[in-house]
């Protein structure tokens, strides 16, 4: 039973991603593999932000640390992709784990803080170390991943790729939140104070859950290198780590279903509402306020209590004609 849920949130990522490949045209394929590799991130984010209440302005640094550790293990040293990534991303859980010891003692907009410093600072080290990074000019000709004949660099073949990347992130994160672990997060996230006093060591549930978060970065950002074969620091600033934020509040925070939601809906937004020009900035920082004070909960909230009215409403087959009296 408590493998059911992963395994029909992985099965329904796969048939609806499929589908959607076979439908839409080269473009929008594109932008949806973009807003699959974004999911990845902002599953991520959710264990830190969701879960455990960590408020991380800096997700887009993790993301970084995986696409540049990819890029420069590919490039530079030759390396196949499929030995670069599992190396970019441990050192990224690594480097999060040493950065999250320190770090985690702060709470609130402290913390917020920061992280969003970690972020500018990651952006200035990219810009200005030129023989590691390439400096503003970034690193292109990263090598795609082929499975013997078969190369995952076309939109449909990478489609492939994501979904089943995103199908068992979702999965794990699923089962996570059933477990020991994730129980212990929200607990920290609920009431820290109260969770220390029964016990729970709350700096080791914070830097698990800023280190399961720092690895789902990375894994996207060895996807987005994989994808866009060019890495560069304008691709990880401080705004692509609010825009994560905000993929996951306009989803539905703590939940897997409303952060690949989220991440879909802001990577197609833009492309949907382009005849809007600059004035796009103003619709979503509106859209921003009003999901902020009338959907907290986010669209899947929203779903869930447009169900929970459906079921309580009578429906008109089950009202019945009172009986005659004899």
């Amino acid at each position: 039973m408590a493998m059911r849920v992963p395994l029909k949130i992985a099965a329904a990522i796969i048939v609806l991603g499929g589908l959607s490949g076979i439908v839409l045209p080269e473009y929008h394929l594109r932008l949806l593999n973009l807003s699959l590799i974004s999911a990845v991130a902002v599953i991520g984010l959710n264990f830190a932000f969701g879960y455990a209440g960590l408020i991380s302005l800096g997700h887009a640094a993790f993301v970084g640390m995986g696409g540049y550790g990819l890029a420069i293990l590919t490039t530079t040293w030759g390396w196949s992709p499929w030995l670069a990534a599992p190396v970019a991303i441990a050192a990224t859980a690594i480097s999060a784990g040493l950065i999250g010891y320190p770090l985690l003692r702060l709470r609130g907009h402290y913390l917020a803080l920061a992280t969003l410093g970690l972020n500018v600072s990651f952006y200035i080290v990219t810009s200005n170390w030129i023989a590691m990074t390439g400096g503003t000019n970034g690193i292109a000709r990263i090598p795609g991943l082929a499975l013997g004949s078969l190369s995952f660099s076309g939109e449909h073949q990478f489609l492939w790729l994501a979904l089943i990347v995103l199908a068992l992130i979702a999965a794990t994160a699923a089962a996570l939140h059933k477990s020991r672990l994730g129980r212990e997060m929200m607990a920290v996230r609920d009431d820290e104070i109260a969770s220390e006093m029964t016990g729970i060591d709350t700096t080791r549930i914070k830097i698990a859950a800023f280190v399961l978060s720092a690895v789902c970065a990375a894994v996207a950002g060895c996807l987005f290198a994989l994808h866009v074969r060019f890495v560069a620091p304008e691709d990880f600033t401080y705004a692509h780590s609010i825009t994560y934020l905000a993929m996951l509040i306009v989803g539905g925070e703590g939940t897997i279903v409303g952060a690949i939601l989220g991440a879909v809906l802001l990577t197609f937004l833009p492309e949907w509402l382009r005849f809007l020009g600059t004035a796009y900035l103003f619709f979503f920082g509106l859209l921003m306020l009003c999901i902020l004070v009338f959907l907290p909960t986010g669209l899947v909230g929203l779903g869930q209590r447009l169900s929970r009215r459906s079921a309580r409403s009578p429906s008109f087959a089950s009202v019945r004609a009172p009986e005659a009296t004899p």
